[in-house]
């Protein structure tokens, strides 16, 4: 890090222009660069896996399910469409297959592709309003690629996830918003662009940059409405920190601050109280509060500041330093917020339901970007050989680190789960096989029941039973724990199948029917170590599922 504010000299930042010489080397072509995205977003899938069922994926998979099938899940259908109330993503998904007539596993995997290249395009708009050069630029996508699924702090957050989400899109939506936001709130981002975005280039008055960032951050705002929100702080906090200078930059950066916690002070006053449920459902959710946190968590949040920080020491661009300070000025907001208004102790807690440290997602996304960017930069400006091939050696380290890192997260699946593999492959999931079976072999009115914790037991790998098995479940305390604290109409459901299924495995027949069979349980999944007399007609070792009968 301590490089970092050595990139460039004050020597050299006194003798380099501020606007771009008239004469510059020509650049890559659009077909070249065409290739180079497109071999890329394969490589990021191959490198960082594909689990469509698993964590969230299974959650916005299932609403789609329901969608295409509302036959599908008849009881406590309202943890499946919770999350479609907001979010025109599971109809946009559900839409195309419609139209395409293809089955839903492809267009998830197509649609992952397609999310990750619009990614590396955003990012790629956005470096070139940064710094120049081809090469540099890479740099800067190769290693949001390589970063592609680093956890963001403490906040349950993956830079990108390994599944399709409804941030599979709103986060290269808002780059591109960050982007275009560049082109009118600085005059050095006004560099000469190619053909991808001749029309831009052409633009003088900034009007179409203003239009565009605004169509990007309200299509963002229709599949992630909070993520939207974030890219929009984020964009505020840009045009102050690239417009103003001096004085005025001080006294706008005081008010948005004022204004920030105003907001969150009247949202806190104003939450109506909560229930016992409601307070139970936030409190499993801990990465909300800080207090919460591990210490060393706590630099996942602290670290990026220092390298944007550094960074904006090294004068890389105008444009590169109106990115740094508003990453800097948007970062502490959010962590004064979360420290004031964000605690677990708290009667009501609707400003932490709206996490408002997600904001460093797009913080860890920049910051990829402008750091791989530099430090390539930097390296290509040397004469020897070795140092200029340490971008290469260091990404493709990063990469096998965070390859081990997926390996081990998902160490019982497949690390590319592709719609052509076999069901009954023996190399799948014991879990996801017999959520399988249940699909194939037990009627769409079924209800199951399992552990509270499945989700979260050794070899499980977090894939989820809903999508999975197409059929109705009891809330689990994981998945559904987080829909219950976003929706606190939820929480007092949740609670009672948190309860009924606790330590489901381990409880007698006795404990277990006298819990399930009220709240109309025909099934359940039990470990294969559990002792039951109910007829059991599949178990593979691991896991077995067993008809409740009264």
């Amino acid at each position: 890090m301590a490089t970092l504010a050595t990139l460039a000299p004050r020597s050299q930042v006194q003798a380099t222009p501020r606007t771009h010489s008239p004469k510059r080397t020509p650049g890559w072509s659009t077909a070249r660069w065409f290739a180079i995205l497109s071999a890329l977003s394969a490589t990021t899938l191959l490198v960082h896996g594909y689990h469509p069922l698993a964590e969230d994926g299974g959650l916005y998979v299932t609403g789609v399910e329901h969608l295409l099938n509302p036959t599908l899940f008849p009881h406590d259908t309202a943890f499946v469409t919770a999350h479609l109330r907001f979010s025109l993503f599971a109809p946009l998904v559900a839409g195309v297959v419609r139209i395409t007539h293809l089955p839903l596993p492809w267009i998830l995997l197509l649609v992952e592709l397609f999310s990750i290249t619009l990614t590396l395009f955003a990012a790629r708009l956005l470096l070139r309003r940064c710094l120049p050069g081809d090469a540099a630029q890479l740099g800067g996508i190769a290693l949001l690629a390589a970063w592609w699924t680093l956890p963001v702090a403490a906040t349950s957050l993956m830079l990108f996830d390994p599944y399709v989400t409804a941030r599979s899109l709103s986060t290269p939506l808002s780059l591109l918003a960050i982007a275009f936001a560049l082109d009118w709130t600085t005059k050095e981002s006004r560099v000469a662009h190619s053909s991808l975005v001749l029309s831009l280039s052409k633009d003088r008055d900034g009007l179409r940059s203003i239009a565009a960032c605004i169509a990007c951050l309200l299509l963002a705002a229709l599949v992630h409405p909070l993520m939207a929100a974030y890219a929009l702080a984020f964009v505020v906090v840009l045009v102050t920190a690239a417009r103003a200078t001096g004085r005025r930059r001080l006294w706008l950066w005081t008010l948005l601050t004022v204004i920030a916690l105003a907001s969150a002070a009247i949202i806190h006053l104003l939450a109506p109280a909560e229930s016992p449920a409601v307070i139970a459902a936030a409190h499993s959710r801990y990465y909300w509060f800080l207090s919460q946190w591990r210490w060393y968590e706590h630099c996942g949040l602290a670290g990026p500041l220092v390298v944007f920080a550094l960074l904006l020491r090294a004068h890389l661009s105008r444009a590169a330093d109106a990115l740094c300070r508003a990453a800097i000025g948007l970062g502490l907001i959010s962590v004064l917020i979360a420290l004031l208004f964000a605690h677990d102790s708290a009667p009501t807690h609707l400003v932490a339901r709206l996490q408002p440290l997600r904001a460093f997602l797009l913080l860890y996304a920049v910051m990829a970007l402008l750091l791989g960017a530099a430090l390539t930069r930097r390296a290509l400006q040397s004469q020897r050989r070795l140092i200029r091939l340490l971008p290469v050696a260091t990404l493709l380290a990063i990469a096998a680190i965070l390859f081990a890192c997926q390996r081990r997260t998902f160490p019982a699946s497949p690390h590319l789960e592709l719609p052509m593999r076999a069901a009954a492959n023996p190399h799948n999931n014991a879990w996801s096989r017999a959520f399988l079976w249940a699909r194939d072999n037990t009627p769409v009115n079924a209800l199951f029941a399992l552990d509270a914790d499945y989700i979260s037991l050794p070899g499980e790998d977090a894939q989820t039973f809903r999508a999975t098995a197409q059929r109705s479940a009891l809330p689990d305390y994981s998945k559904d724990g987080g829909e219950a604290s976003i929706t606190p109409s939820l929480a007092t459901l949740w609670q009672q199948g948190v309860t009924a299924q606790t330590n489901l495995s381990t409880e007698p027949d006795a404990r277990r029917d006298a819990r399930l069979l009220p709240l109309g349980v025909t099934w359940l999944a039990l470990r294969s170590t559990a002792v039951t007399t109910h007829p059991c007609p599949y178990d593979n070792g691991t896991v077995k599922l067993c008809r409740l009968t009264p």
